[in-house]
């Protein structure tokens, strides 16, 4: 239920909760809520931030792009800062294009506005679910590898690091004096499964989902464990890099020179023009989403030539020439109205859960069978539980 208090009271407790969930993810490795109740409780934040400015502090999550540290591992300070991106949704209640993307629609109206001209090409990619890391090449051999963190100072996992076959520890080829490199750190689908059947079968703690599990095996303090954890790697960009005289003009060339150095870079890469264009493969990719061999719960679209992001430049956490489009989330909280059991035609006997209607990855969400009678229990679930429902 929406909080009737006054906008500084509610302000205080999204800015609680915000902290909390990051709180729980990033040191805890324990998520609480799924990312599309995150999404939701920081938009109202800066919702309402931005109808009353005189509550911003510089604390709050609105003025960060992630969290600091926990310990256990040495700071870094990343030479440039790694922003967050701007999200556009799918609002199911518009009839076209631009009304059921207006995110999307606003950020390309943007661009088209300061260029002078509609004619721009985009570098599109799939949105990893992973952890962003920075990676930190001197004379072509890799010196460090830092996590984002609150994208300002990042943590040390340069040791775990080196243990992904994905991650070259020279490069290949001609490379320059320094080279920093930003990708995500990935559990790809089929490693999940896999080590949470042996935990299970172990009576080990599970995984909550792929990106947990990528960001938990990157922070183990025992380099050992995180080599034994299913992770892979892919490239999608560049902080410093000296000279800069060796940087491609387009950001899609500069993914192609990657490549050539050793890197993984995604094969659902490339390049769209204008807004019908990223829609396009907003769409390509989310029909085969399913079928990847790793999570992503999105695409990004990036302005392919660079001086065309140097006259779009930043915003304060984020840049103007990029934008997250995210897909329908996969995951929602609701409220367990009722338990009924319904008899089928064999006699047998069956829970079913009624829900709050939810919106769960497009289609809306009343019921839920309970097939597992015994994870039922071992949950608690009691009618008037908020309960976190996956389509699947």
């Amino acid at each position: 239920m929406p909080d009737q208090s006054t906008p500084a009271a509610r302000i205080a407790r999204l800015r609680r909760r915000i902290e909390d969930a990051n709180y729980r993810y990033y040191v805890l490795d324990d998520p609480d809520i799924p990312d599309a109740e995150y999404d939701r409780l920081l938009r109202e934040l800066q919702a309402l931030e931005a109808a009353h400015p005189e509550l911003v502090t510089p604390d709050s999550p609105s003025q960060r792009v992630g969290t600091r540290p926990a310990g256990g591992f040495a700071e870094v300070r990343h030479a440039l800062p790694m922003l967050s991106l701007g999200n556009g949704f799918e609002h199911h209640e518009g009839h076209d294009d631009a009304m059921r993307y207006p995110e999307v629609a606003d950020f390309v109206r943007r661009v088209e506005q300061t260029l002078g001209h509609g004619d721009t090409v985009y570098s599109v990619e799939p949105k990893f679910d992973g952890l962003a890391i920075s990676l930190r090449y001197e004379h072509g051999l890799l010196v460090q590898g830092a996590t984002r963190g609150d994208g300002s100072v990042g943590e040390d996992v340069t040791a775990n690091l080196r243990t992904l076959r994905a991650i070259p520890l020279r490069l290949r080829g001609d490379a320059p004096d320094v080279l920093e490199v930003r990708g995500e750190v990935i559990m790809p689908r089929a490693g999940f499964d896999a080590f949470n059947a042996r935990a299970l079968a172990a009576g080990e703690k599970l995984l909550a989902n792929p990106r947990n599990g990528a960001a938990g095996s990157l922070r183990q303090l025992d380099p050992r464990i995180t080599a034994r954890r299913p992770l892979a790697f892919f490239a999608y960009g560049i902080g410093v890099i000296e000279p800069a005289s060796l940087l491609p003009p387009t950001h899609s060339a500069t993914l192609q020179w990657l490549r050539t150095l050793g890197f993984p870079v995604a094969p659902e890469i490339a390049t769209a023009q204008g807004f019908a264009g990223l829609i396009a493969y907003y769409r390509r990719i989310g029909a085969a989403r399913d079928r990847l061999p790793y999570g992503i719960d999105g695409v990004v679209y990036k302005l392919d030539r660079y001086v065309d992001q140097q006259a779009l430049g930043y915003v304060a956490r984020a840049p103007r020439w990029a934008i997250a489009h995210k897909f329908p989330a996969e995951e929602q909280m609701t409220v367990l109205e009722a338990i009924d059991v319904q008899i089928g035609r064999t006699g047998a006997a069956t829970p079913v859960a009624r829900l709050t209607p939810v919106q769960v990855a497009g289609v809306t969400v009343t019921n839920a069978t309970l097939h597992n009678a015994d994870q039922i229990e071992r949950l608690d679930v009691r009618v008037g539980d908020t309960v976190i429902v996956r389509r699947a």
